[in-house]
């Protein structure tokens, strides 16, 4: 059999890892020696599809067909708010798919964003197959804690798109806490703290040598590197428009500009008190006098551009460590993962709530990738490596009940896997099929929750409403994915299940 790999699909960049033969764990590198690749996919002007660094490169001259942080909009339905957010800072054109998804119009074709990711998943996988010489066709995938039964779904779908057996698919934050707790047999309470491009994590693990148990999981899957990014541009671009009442918002040549340096500068400034902030040329006064954008960014100001957001870190931290009914003085061990939170003031506010510094024993970019690898390696037929991880689901997930309330049937933090059984009858005479709309989330109100599909259950034999007795059984599987299946219990027959995903 060919080896299984680990692939961290990450928002904004990823990267894959192998076991090697003798046991220890390579992250794949890209030629150049890089072991990142952007999530990025791009069409060129002569029509030639563009994936990863190369995409990158010409994201300046072409931002209305370069796709970036798609992994935000997959499984999303269209009319969401992040949605309508992303419409905003993004140059590329969304429109709304037949199955209420999200349809992305590059160089005027259509893509759905499971084709996207599969783009990005072929590359890595390319990329794979260069270093090992050999074909792979099965991966463990990585996904945010925070994802939706849909959004995995989606992942799943991607991977079969390009005849990639997506095995497993984990939660990046498991990944980390693999990476960092595997070999050193380590009983400890470890909060990892995962911020990345796109998306924020919070999960509390219990290590006991190769047991992996999570005890509680939150995040904001659109809360990330990306949003730090934003805020800075926000300001440059009022800033610019104080000084020479030009707004450069609808200038998608000068917004790529200022992006690609924001995203510098931040960088800069986690290791300088300030950088300066240039772009010559940016636009041109009605009269055709070349204007810059020219001053100095200081990390104070970073700062108190970005503290809502670092703010809103610490708020999902606390309900975390709340549902878990862990108290910051009996953590062991704190894990960071993400490129973000290498910025010096989420590392000052973690450490005065854990009153010790984080551990040094991740790599922040590579401990998903890894940990994604040393789990594929513990499916191998050939393993000795017997590793048991427990996970939870990361929002409830339940049915709706007359007038839109929410009834959970598994409560956010749910491990998984993990099945119940629900008994309904019929509301009137001579009802053969009985339909039921489930979702996904942490609201009252099935409005504000995010719907998984219409289940409709039929073959049932009629009779008088309230006669029938039938039995709904929900199954969530080790990856966190909701199966629905039901059975007459009169006749003892299993009932025929269809799922649609169409409407708002």
């Amino acid at each position: 059999m060919s080896k299984i790999i680990g692939i961290d699909l990450g928002t904004t960049n990823s990267c894959a890892a192998i076991v090697e033969e003798n046991g220890q764990v390579k992250l794949i590198p890209y030629k150049g020696g890089e072991f990142i690749i952007p999530s990025i996919f791009a069409i060129d002007d002569k029509g030639n599809e563009l994936i990863g660094h190369e995409a990158k490169r010409q994201w300046q001259l072409n931002p209305r067909n370069t796709v970036y942080a798609a992994k935000r909009l997959i499984g999303r339905s269209f009319h969401t708010d992040v949605v309508g957010q992303m419409k905003k800072s993004v140059a590329y054109e969304m429109k709304a798919g037949e199955r209420n998804d999200v349809v992305l119009d590059v160089a005027h074709k259509n893509f759905r964003l499971s084709e996207i990711s599969a783009k990005i998943l072929n590359k890595i996988r390319s990329v794979a197959q260069d270093y090992l010489g050999e074909k792979v066709t099965r991966a463990v995938v990585t996904v945010p804690a925070y994802f939706t039964d849909r959004q995995r779904q989606a992942v799943k779908d991607a991977g079969k798109m390009i005849q990639l057996e997506v095995v497993r698919i984990i939660n990046e934050p498991t990944a980390a806490a693999l990476a960092y707790g595997i070999g050193k047999n380590l009983h400890e309470t470890t909060v990892i703290y995962d911020l990345g491009g796109g998306t924020f994590d919070v999960s509390i693990i219990e290590i006991r040598d190769r047991v992996f148990e999570v005890k509680a999981t939150g995040g904001d899957i659109f809360l990330g590197g990306l949003d730090f990014d934003q805020a800075m541009i926000n300001y440059v671009i009022e800033d610019f428009n104080k000084k020479h009442s030009i707004d450069l918002s609808g200038d998608p040549v000068a917004m790529q500009r200022i992006k690609d340096l924001a995203e510098r500068v931040k960088i800069d400034l986690s290791s300088r008190e300030q950088a300066p902030f240039s772009v010559p040329f940016v636009t041109m006064t009605p009269q055709g006098q070349p204007l810059n954008i020219d001053f100095v960014f200081t990390r104070k100001l970073l700062e108190d551009l970005t503290l809502p957001l670092v703010n809103r870190t610490v708020d999902i931290l606390m309900r975390v460590m709340n549902d878990a009914g862990l108290d910051p003085k009996n953590v062991d061990e704190l894990l960071l993962v993400g490129g973000q939170t290498r910025m010096p003031v989420v590392q000052k506010r973690l450490q005065e709530i854990f009153a010790k510094p984080p551990s040094k024993g991740v790599h922040p970019d590579e401990a998903v990738a890894i940990g994604a690898a040393v789990y594929a390696h513990s499916l191998e037929d050939n393993s000795n490596l017997k590793l048991q991880l427990l996970d939870v689901i990361p929002m409830a997930i339940g049915l709706e009940k007359a007038g839109g309330e929410f009834h959970t049937v598994f409560p956010r933090n749910a491990a998984i896997p993990n099945a119940k059984a629900i008994e309904a009858t019929t509301s009137y005479d001579g009802q053969t099929e009985v339909a039921m709309r489930i979702f996904q989330g942490d609201h009252a109100h099935v409005s504000h929750n995010e719907l998984l599909g219409d289940f409709l259950f039929s073959g049932l034999k009629a009779g008088p409403a309230g006669k029938a007795r039938l039995e709904i059984t929900f199954d969530v599987n080790i990856e966190g994915i909701l199966t629905m299946s039901a059975r007459d219990l009169e006749t003892g027959k299993q009932m025929k299940t269809t799922v649609r995903v169409t409407q708002h």
